[in-house]
C-alpha cells in the first residue's frame, strides 16, 4: 500500500509469469483484504499525515474472527478471483490486433471533445465534517479534542479524530481503538435538518435551482450570477461561505470547475473551511486528471479500483494507455465513462434533485439478530410505515414491491410482487409484503435476519400538473444551458437533459458504500453482542462462585465444631465470630503458613495445614494436570486439599460437585490409607513447631 493510499497488492501481468508460491499469495490476499478493510471513506479530508498501513492492522485485528470478517475475506476472494479472470483475458488480448479498438477509442475521445462545455461554472458546496460542527455548537468544548458523532458506526468525525485515522463509515469500537479518549455522540437528525435549511437558504441566493446531493452538499451553477453581478467566480464563492458561516456559524468548503465532477473533486482539495478552482481551460483539466488517483473520482469505488489498478491503471492519465482493453474487460459503459473521467468531462447543467426521474422509493433497516415469528412482523410493520412516509414525500405510488431480507449469514435474498393497484400506504405496503414474506419462513424455517427493507419501483407520480388557464403544461424556467446536445434525452414534462454513465457508477458506488455501513453497523452490534455475553459470563461464574461458597460455609457452621480448648500452635490468631445459624460465638483459625482463615475444626485445619506443608503432594498433583490448562491445575490443588472448591480456603468457581468427583478419581490412595496419611501429616507438624519453636 502506497502513501495515497492505493492498493499495491496486484500489478500488472505480461506474459505466462510462473505461479507464485503458496507463501505469497497468502500474503497478497492477506494485504488486499486490509486495505478493503479500510472502509469507503479512505479519500475523506484530513488523513494524510495518517499511517493508514497501521489504520487496517488495528481493523483486521479489531474485527478478525466475526461474521463481518469471514463474510468480507470471501468477498475479497471472489474479487481476488475476477481480477485473475481479468488478467487471464487482457494477456488474451495481448496476443490479438486490437488496431480496431484503438481506432473506435480515438474516435470516441474526438467525439467527446467536441462536446466539450467550458462556458459553464459549477461549484460544489460541502459543509466541514457537518454533524460534528452542529454538535460542536452546543457544546464549544469539543472542538478541541477528537469527537464523533454516532455509536455503532461513525456517521461524521472532526479533524482532530480524523488525525488518528478515525472517519465516517467506521465502526464504533474501532475508531475506540484507534482514539481511546474519542467522544461519540448519539445522532440527532432533527437538529441538523434544521442547520441544513439555513445553509440552503442561502444557497438559494446564488442559484435557485440549486441540487441537494445529500444533507450536506449541494452542487450550484453560478454562471448567471457571475454575469449579473460581474464578479469572478472565486469571489462570488468566497462571499457564499461568509454568507453560510455568518448564518449558519459552521463552516464549508467548496470547489470550482466547469463541470459537476471536477468541482466535487475541488471541493476536497482545500479542507476544512476553504476552496479551490479548476480553471476553465482544456490542457488546465488535463493536467489535473493525469496525476489524479482514479479513487478520488466519483463513481469509483474499492472494488472498480482494484480491478483497474490489476491493469496498470492507478491514476486517471494512465487510462488512456489502456484505452483499447476498456470496453473489452469492463463493458461499454465503463468504457464511456472512463474516457470522460480521462477527459475531464462531466454535468453542466444543475437542477433540483426532485426533478430527477427516480427509478424507486425504498427504506431500510438493520438490527441484532432477530427470529421470533411476532418480532419481525412488527419489524414488518414498522418498515412498511416508514415507506409510507418516503412514498408521500417524494409524491409517488409503487406498481411493484419489493422485500429484502439478509440472514445472519449475510445471505441477501429479495423477493417481489405485483399488486393489482399503485400501493403507497402503509396497510396496502404490509398487506402485500406479508406473503413474500410467510413464503421465505417456509423456505428456511428457523431463519435469522440481521436486516430487512421494502421498496417500491415503477413508480406513479401523484404530483399535480402545472397547468396554465388553458390546461396546458408550464414549461420549466432554466438559466443553464448545455452544448452536450448529443447527450441529451426527453423527461416527461418534455425537457431535455443531459445524460451520462457515470450516474449508473455513481449509483453503484453509493450502493457499494450503504452496503459497507449497514455491514459495518452488524459489525458493531455483534462486537457488542459479544462483549455484553462476556460479561454475563463472568457474572455468573461469579454469582456460582458466591453461592457456592456460601453453602459450604452453611453445612461447616451446621455441623457441631467443638471449642479448642488450647492455644497450641495457633497462638492469639484466633478471632471469635457470629454463627447466624445458631447465634452462638465460634471462632477463627490463622493458618500460621498461609495465613488464610480456617473454620476452628480439628480436622480440617490439620488438613489444611497438612497441604501447606506437604511440598511433594503439590508437585505430584500438579504433574498430573495438564500444564498448560488452569483449570485442571486448580483442580489438582483442591484433591489436595481434602475438599473441593478451595484454594487456602478460598473459594473458587468450580463446583463443589464437581471437585468430589475429581478428588474421587485422583485421590484414592488418601483415602485407601487414611491411618497412614495422619501419622505423616502428625509427623510433619510435629517437626514444623518443633523446628521453628
Amino acid at each position: 500500500m502506497t502513501a495515497d493510499g492505493t492498493s499495491r497488492a496486484f500489478t500488472e501481468h505480461e506474459g505466462a509469469n510462473p505461479p507464485k508460491p503458496k507463501e505469497e499469495v497468502a500474503v497478497a490476499e492477506h494485504d488486499t483484504l486490509k486495505y478493503h478493510l479500510l472502509g469507503p471513506s479512505l479519500t475523506k479530508a484530513g488523513q494524510d499525515s495518517v499511517d493508514q498501513q497501521k489504520v487496517s492492522e488495528i481493523i483486521y485485528n479489531a474485527s478478525k474472527g466475526s461474521k463481518f470478517f469471514n463474510h468480507e475475506e470471501v468477498r475479497d476472494k471472489n474479487l481476488t478471483q475476477k481480477i485473475e479472470k481479468i488478467l487471464g483475458r487482457k494477456r488474451q488480448l495481448e496476443r490479438v490486433d486490437l488496431a480496431s479498438d484503438l481506432r473506435r477509442a480515438d474516435e470516441y475521445i474526438a467525439e467527446l471533445e467536441l462536446s466539450r462545455d467550458l462556458s459553464q461554472i459549477v461549484v460544489h458546496v460541502d459543509c466541514d465534517a457537518f454533524y460534528a460542527a452542529v454538535e460542536e455548537l452546543d457544546r464549544p468544548e469539543l472542538k478541541h479534542v477528537p469527537m464523533a458523532v454516532g455509536k455503532g458506526v461513525l456517521t461524521t468525525c472532526n479533524y482532530h479524530a480524523r488525525k488518528f485515522g478515525c472517519r465516517s463509515g467506521m465502526a464504533g469500537f474501532v475508531a475506540m481503538k484507534l482514539c481511546p479518549h474519542l467522544i461519540c455522540l448519539p445522532l440527532n437528525f432533527e437538529k441538523y435538518t434544521a442547520k441544513a435549511k439555513e445553509v440552503r437558504e442561502v444557497l438559494s441566493e446564488y442559484d435557485a435551482r440549486f441540487q441537494s446531493a445529500s444533507m450536506d452538499e449541494a452542487y450550484l451553477n453560478i454562471t448567471q450570477y457571475c454575469e449579473t453581478h460581474e464578479m469572478n467566480p472565486d469571489d462570488v464563492v468566497s462571499q457564499l461561505r461568509d454568507q453560510v458561516f455568518e448564518k449558519a456559524k459552521i463552516t464549508v468548503s467548496a470547489g470550482i470547475a466547469p463541470n459537476a465532477r471536477i468541482a466535487k473533486i475541488c471541493s476536497n482539495r482545500n479542507k476544512p473551511n476553504g476552496q479551490f478552482r479548476v480553471a476553465s481551460d482544456r490542457a488546465t483539466i488535463l493536467a489535473f486528471m493525469r496525476d489524479l488517483p482514479t479513487r478520488k473520482v466519483n463513481g469509483v469505488g474499492r472494488v472498480f479500483e482494484r480491478e483497474l489498478d490489476a491493469i496498470g491503471v492507478k491514476t486517471c492519465g494512465d487510462l488512456y494507455a489502456q484505452r483499447a482493453y476498456l470496453s473489452k474487460l469492463f463493458g461499454e459503459k465503463a468504457f464511456q465513462f472512463l474516457l470522460q473521467v480521462f477527459l475531464g468531462l462531466g454535468h453542466t447543467s444543475v437542477r433540483p434533485a426532485e426533478e430527477y426521474e427516480r427509478k424507486s422509493v425504498g427504506t431500510e433497516s438493520t438490527f441484532r439478530e432477530m427470529s421470533g415469528a411476532e418480532e419481525l412482523r412488527v419489524k414488518l410493520r414498522w418498515i412498511a410505515e416508514e415507506l409510507e412516509k418516503d412514498l408521500a414525500r417524494t409524491q409517488h405510488k409503487g406498481r411493484t414491491l419489493v422485500l429484502k431480507i439478509k440472514l445472519h449469514t449475510y445471505e441477501v435474498l429479495t423477493r417481489q410482487v405485483v399488486p393489482p393497484k399503485a400501493v403507497s400506504t402503509a396497510d396496502d405496503l404490509y398487506t402485500y409484503a406479508l406473503p413474500m414474506f410467510q413464503k421465505l419462513e417456509r423456505e428456511r424455517p428457523a431463519m435469522r435476519l440481521r436486516l430487512m427493507g421494502l421498496r417500491c419501483t415503477h413508480l406513479v407520480s401523484t404530483k399535480k400538473e402545472d397547468v396554465d388557464f388553458f390546461g396546458l403544461k408550464r414549461p420549466l424556467s432554466s438559466a443553464n444551458h448545455s452544448s452536450a446536445l448529443n447527450r441529451t434525452e426527453t423527461d416527461e414534462k418534455g425537457h431535455e437533459w443531459e445524460v451520462w454513465p457515470e450516474d449508473e457508477f455513481e449509483v453503484a458506488a453509493r450502493e457499494e458504500r450503504q452496503e459497507e455501513l449497514s455491514q459495518l453497523e452488524q459489525l458493531s452490534q455483534e462486537y457488542e453482542q459479544q462483549s455484553s455475553q462476556i460479561d454475563q459470563s463472568a457474572t455468573r461464574s461469579q454469582k456460582k462462585a458466591s453461592e457456592e461458597a456460601d453453602r459450604r460455609l452453611r453445612r461447616e457452621k451446621e455441623t457441631d465444631i467443638p471449642a479448642y480448648p488450647k492455644k497450641d500452635y495457633r497462638g492469639d490468631s484466633s478471632q471469635p465470630t457470629s454463627n447466624p445459624l445458631g447465634g452462638e460465638k465460634e471462632q477463627i483459625w490463622h493458618c500460621p503458613i498461609c495465613s488464610r482463615p480456617q473454620i476452628a475444626s480439628d480436622k480440617d485445619f490439620n488438613a489444611h495445614v497438612d497441604f501447606c506443608l506437604s511440598r511433594q503432594t503439590i508437585k505430584e498433583a500438579v504433574d498430573e494436570a495438564p500444564v498448560n490448562d488452569e483449570e485442571n491445575r486448580n483442580d489438582a490443588y483442591e484433591v489436595n486439599n481434602g475438599r473441593s472448591g478451595t484454594w487456602f480456603g478460598l473459594p473458587t468457581e468450580r463446583t463443589a460437585s464437581a471437585g468430589r468427583g475429581k478428588a474421587k478419581a485422583r485421590g484414592k490412595r488418601k483415602h485407601e490409607a487414611p491411618r497412614v496419611d495422619e501419622e505423616k501429616g502428625r509427623a510433619k507438624r510435629l517437626l514444623f513447631f518443633s523446628s521453628a519453636s
